[in-house]
């Protein structure tokens, strides 16, 4: 649209009494152009910061935002120490966890003592989940890691832990031991089975 400059056909002293919307028209095309991507810009700018600083509720945390928290880094918890405090999942939580459970992406820090995953190479998100949905079903922390060994293990070290195809197994059959829960009566804690059973995996 070509601009359109009002000064030209209204008076100096009448210039004050033109709407205000009509301004717009009287700027040139280039300007307002540039004056809506700044404004588009600082509006982007402001979603992202106020994204980024959304703090998790622990006692009724969302899965989706604790996902993308501990994706980006930056898990943030509303209370506390955030790198030493667990969310408070619960059973209700467990369909949306196992969704993230064959998801392998590594991830910098999850909510245990750092000492507790610093051998063996990165976190992946899916075997945390997993962990999580341990220490849902015995109702305390599945293990003092958050990675899963083989069972005839010696100690916690690399050499034992699960690649990434035996994390996918093992969600496959969290997966499966979840769906019997669902149709069974029995609690969590007390089924008789546990979902790594049959397999050469365990928490340690």
């Amino acid at each position: 649209m070509k601009s359109v400059h009002i000064a030209k056909y209204v008076p100096v002293h009448l210039i004050k009494y033109v709407p205000v919307h009509l301004t717009w028209f009287a700027m040139p095309s280039r300007l307002l152009r540039r004056t809506c991507l700044g404004l588009g810009v600082l509006l982007l700018a402001i979603t992202l910061t106020s994204c980024s600083e959304q703090a998790l509720d622990r006692q009724n945390p969302d899965v989706g935002l604790f996902v993308r928290q501990l994706k980006a880094g930056n898990y943030t918890a509303s209370s506390g120490d955030a790198l030493t405090l667990m969310p408070a999942f619960t059973e209700d939580d467990i369909d949306e966890l196992l969704d993230y459970a064959e998801d392998l992406s590594p991830i910098p820090s999850f909510p245990l003592a750092a000492v507790s995953y610093s051998a063996g190479g990165p976190l992946r998100l899916g075997e945390c989940i997993l962990w999580i949905v341990e220490t849902i079903r015995l109702g305390q922390n599945a293990s003092m890691g958050c990675k899963m060994v083989h069972t005839d293990a010696q100690d916690y070290t690399g050499i034992y832990f699960l690649s990434d195809e035996e994390v996918v197994d093992a969600a496959a059959h969290y997966r499966q031991w979840w769906q019997s829960h669902q149709l069974s009566a029995a609690t969590p804690d007390i089924l008789p089975d546990t979902p790594l059973a049959g397999t050469d995996y365990m928490w340690w």
